[in-house]
C-alpha cells in the first residue's frame, strides 16, 4: 500500500535510540494495515484455516519486504519529507541516519524477506512481493509522485497487491478472488489519500510534489473523492456477485459504504479540515472492517435464511 497512514513520533526520549530510529523507517503502521490484508488473503484462500507454518513464514516475508519498500521510500524522499510537518520528523528527513545506513538497510530487510518467501512459501510469493517492492519504492516513489497528479491512482495497483500475496502463499497461484479483493483496495487507495493530501495541502505544495488538491484545487478534489466512493461502492458488491461472500457480508459492506459515502459528500458540500480529517481516518477503519466482514462471512457461512 501506498504511504496513506500518518505516523507520529515513536514515543520515548527527544533523542530516539538507533534501533527505534531503524524502526521508524518501516513506518510500522502502514506495514501493519498491508499485513493485515495479506493474512485475510492466506486465510480466505482455504476453505478451513491454513497450514500455520506457512502462513507465518508467508507474514514474517511479507513483512521484511513491506518494511524494506517503506525504508527505502524514507530513502528517496527525505529531502520532501524534510518539508513537510507531517514526516519531518523520520530519521532519514533529520539526518539521524546516513544514506549507507538506510540503503543498507532496507536491502538487508529486503533480501532476507525474499529468501524466506522462496524458500519457506513459494518462488510466486517471493516474485509477485518483490513486484510490489518494485512498484511502490521505484515506479511510484522514484518515477509517479514527482511527475502527475495522477500518481497515487497509478502507484495504487501496488499497494492494492497484499491480499494477492497471501493467497498466493497458500494457493501457489492467483485466483479470481484474489484479484477481486486487489481491485477494492485499488479503489479505496484514492478517495483514502486525497482525504489526507485536502488538509494537508499546504505540506505537500511547499514539498514540490503535484497532488491533486495542489494541482486541481480542493474543489475538484473533494468530487473526486466522492465519485470513487460511489466506484468503490460497486466494486465492493464483487465478493457477493461472484458468490465468493455472502449475507454477512454484503450486509457489512452496504452499511460501511453508506458511512464513507456520507463522510465524503459532505466533504464534497461542506468541506472543512476537520471533516478531511475524519473522512481520512474512517477509511482506515472502513478497509479494515470491510475485510474482517469478509473473513466472517469466510467462515459463519451463509446466515441461516438463506439456506435452501
Amino acid at each position: 500500500m501506498t504511504d496513506t497512514v500518518a505516523h507520529p513520533p515513536i514515543a520515548g526520549t527527544s533523542m530516539p535510540s538507533r534501533a527505534r530510529q531503524f524502526y521508524a523507517l518501516t513506518k510500522p503502521r502502514v506495514v501493519q494495515l498491508i499485513v493485515f490484508c495479506a493474512v485475510i488473503g492466506m486465510l480466505l484462500a482455504v476453505p478451513g484455516l491454513p497450514d500455520w507454518r506457512l502462513a507465518l513464514a508467508a507474514t514474517v516475508g511479507i513483512w521484511l519486504v513491506s518494511a524494506a519498500a517503506a525504508a527505502f521510500n524514507c530513502l528517496v524522499e527525505q529531502r520532501i519529507d524534510a518539508r513537510m510537518v507531517r514526516t519531518a520528523w523520520r530519521p532519514t528527513a533529520r539526518g539521524q541516519l546516513t544514506n549507507t545506513q538506510t540503503l543498507t538497510f532496507s536491502a538487508l530487510l529486503c533480501a532476507a524477506g525474499s529468501v524466506l518467501l522462496y524458500v519457506a512459501v513459494n518462488p510466486l510469493t517471493m516474485w509477485l512481493t518483490l513486484a510490489t517492492f518494485i512498484g511502490y519504492a521505484v515506479i511510484y516513489t522514484v518515477v509517479l509522485k514527482p511527475m502527475t497528479p495522477q500518481n497515487i491512482v497509478i502507484g495504487g495497483a501496488s499497494g492494492a497487491m497484499p491480499p494477492v500475496l497471501g493467497w498466493a502463499a497458500i494457493r501457489g497461484e492467483v485466483g479470481s478472488e484474489a484479484l477481486i479483493m486487489c481491485l477494492i483496495i485499488f479503489l479505496w487507495t484514492p478517495p483514502h489519500f486525497w482525504a489526507l493530501a485536502l488538509y494537508r495541502v499546504e505540506d505537500y505544495r511547499k514539498s514540490g510534489l503535484p497532488m491533486l488538491p495542489v494541482t486541481h484545487g480542493s474543489e475538484f478534489t473533494r468530487l473526486q473523492v466522492f465519485l470513487y466512493t460511489l466506484v468503490l461502492f460497486a466494486g465492493t458488491l464483487l465478493p457477493f456477485v461472484s458468490g465468493m461472500s455472502g449475507w454477512i457480508y454484503l450486509v457489512a459492506a452496504v452499511l460501511l459504504n453508506a458511512v464513507f459515502i456520507g463522510y465524503a459528500w459532505k466533504l464534497w458540500r461542506e468541506y472543512s479540515d476537520q471533516l478531511a480529517r475524519k473522512t481520512f481516518r474512517y477509511s482506515i477503519l472502513y478497509l479494515s472492517l470491510l475485510f474482517a466482514a469478509l473473513l466472517l462471512d469466510h467462515y459463519l457461512g451463509p446466515l441461516p435464511w438463506t439456506s435452501p
